[in-house]
């Protein structure tokens, strides 16, 4: 830090000091530039060039938000997308007649649960029950030849501005490090989504809405007054192609370049507020983007990166978990490349609002932030199905002691928590209907009729 910015946030401190104690007799306590901020930004000028490289943009700065050129974000799409996301009304295609109408995107991916699903396995289809923030909701047995479940856990969509690619595999997505496996996007699947294109956060919206047995069309927008919203946000596009999942996945896709966490503890430090972390939080992101080389794998605004690494985790089991998980899954990016050297790889996910999870590990086996950080300190593989030779180079014995594990576990708790992610729901839904699930048993735990 130059001195003549550290002389403005001390005065800025002394400055708000001051009209306090003219305004008001209760104590306050002056935080000034420390040593231990000097030395985190330091750290984070000598691998980035500067602070800005890890802050966000504001959620309405569509300029400055990662966009696809082929879906530029306007307010338009962002508030369709907003509806569409949570809309329990377009859940048509269910295989139970009795399940229309119950579930959403958001059923996966809400709020209350950092824009996961608050459970080990989510479950569209199927699935009755909400409790507070997800943690609830179980498999219908009676439809259990119809439970819509994911063969792994379900990524946030959260800061998902900042992927290229979509999924633990980074199956989705047209560009970047997808350019040439055109070869594997294969016809009358998912992965077919591509060839439209797009990015992954777009290409995921579109697919999942048919994966997850989701209609949109000109007779639901007819019935339910979406007719005016999609005609906001796509007015190029003819009225016989306006209305369909193409244009609804574009739209929620916009909406979920918008969720980000932009109301933490680290990025307030980042943006000048030296009161905004503790000690103990500046100490544990010493270590992060120093001695546990968290920084690595983990960096930019959203603290991820697009590579997939071998880390020895397991995949989904336990007494919750339905279906059968598949080879192809389990071998993370090299289902999808078919290339060898990819096998057992995942993405490296971000690290924000994992105070609100359950489940960690693509195949949610670690319960707490900090059994993640003890296991990659041990570099112990816990799969015994996963070959050695396919595990990270950067898998290694961390040499980290309990209260440095400590530091760093108050670090991703604490400085990367945003309290209000709320802010992005919406009100109600032109539908009228219950979100982000209609079931009976949801809609009594949600208190919503």
């Amino acid at each position: 830090m130059t001195l003549n910015k550290s002389i403005k946030k001390v005065f800025l401190v002394l400055l708000v000091a001051l009209f306090f104690n003219c305004n008001d007799d209760s104590e306050y306590e002056e935080v000034t530039y420390s040593d231990k901020d000097e030395l985190l930004e330091s750290q984070l000028i000598n691998l980035s060039g500067n602070l800005d490289y890890f802050i966000f943009p504001e959620s309405t700065d569509y300029s400055n938000i990662p966009s696809d050129p082929k879906n530029l974000i306007t307010e338009a799409k962002v508030n369709l997308g907003k509806f569409l996301f949570y809309e329990t009304g377009i859940g048509l295609n269910p295989k139970e007649e009795s399940n229309k109408g119950t579930y959403s995107c958001a059923t996966c991916h809400h709020s209350g649960a950092g824009f996961q699903s608050g459970i080990q396995q989510g479950i569209g289809e199927g699935g009755i029950g909400f409790g507070v923030h997800g943690e609830s909701r179980i498999a219908n047995l009676a439809f259990v030849d119809s439970i819509d479940v994911q063969p792994i856990k379900s990524p946030t969509v959260l800061n998902s501005a900042y992927q290229k690619l979509m999924l633990w595999n980074g199956q989705f997505g047209a560009t970047g490090d997808n350019v040439g496996t055109e070869a594997n996007w294969t016809e009358d699947t998912p992965k077919a989504v591509n060839l439209l294109g797009y990015e992954g956060v777009e290409t995921q919206a579109i697919a999942g809405l048919s994966v997850h047995r989701m209609m949109v069309d000109k007779a639901f927008c007819d019935d339910n007054e979406y007719n005016a919203l999609f005609d906001e946000a796509f007015p190029d596009i003819d009225e016989d192609e306006r209305y369909s999942l193409e244009t609804a996945g574009l739209a929620i896709a916009a909406y979920e370049r918008t969720l980000l966490a932009t109301d933490t503890n680290f990025q307030n430090w980042l943006k000048g507020d030296v009161s905004a972390m503790t000690d103990s939080e500046k100490e544990g992101a010493l270590l992060f983007f120093g001695k546990a080389k968290c920084y690595e794998c983990h960096t930019g605004p959203a603290l991820n990166s697009e590579a997939f690494y071998g880390l020895g985790m397991k995949d989904l089991e336990g007494e919750n978990v339905h279906g059968v998980i598949d080879d192809t899954t389990k071998k993370g990016r090299g289902g999808f490349t078919n290339d060898a050297n990819d096998n057992y790889k995942f993405k490296v996910p971000q690290l924000y609002n994992l105070a609100d999870v359950e489940f960690f590990g693509h195949g949610g086996t670690f319960l707490t932030v900090r059994d993640v950080i003890v296991y990659k300190n041990n570099a112990e593989r816990e799969n015994d199905d996963v070959p050695t030779r396919t595990l990270s180079d950067k898998f290694v014995p961390l040499g980290l002691t309990d209260d440095e594990i400590d530091l760093l576990t108050e670090f991703i708790l604490k400085s990367l928590y945003d309290n209000n992610l709320q802010r992005y729901d919406p009100v109600s839904l032109p539908t009228g209907l219950c979100f982000p699930n209609a079931d009976t048993v949801s809609r009594e735990d949600m208190n919503c009729n």
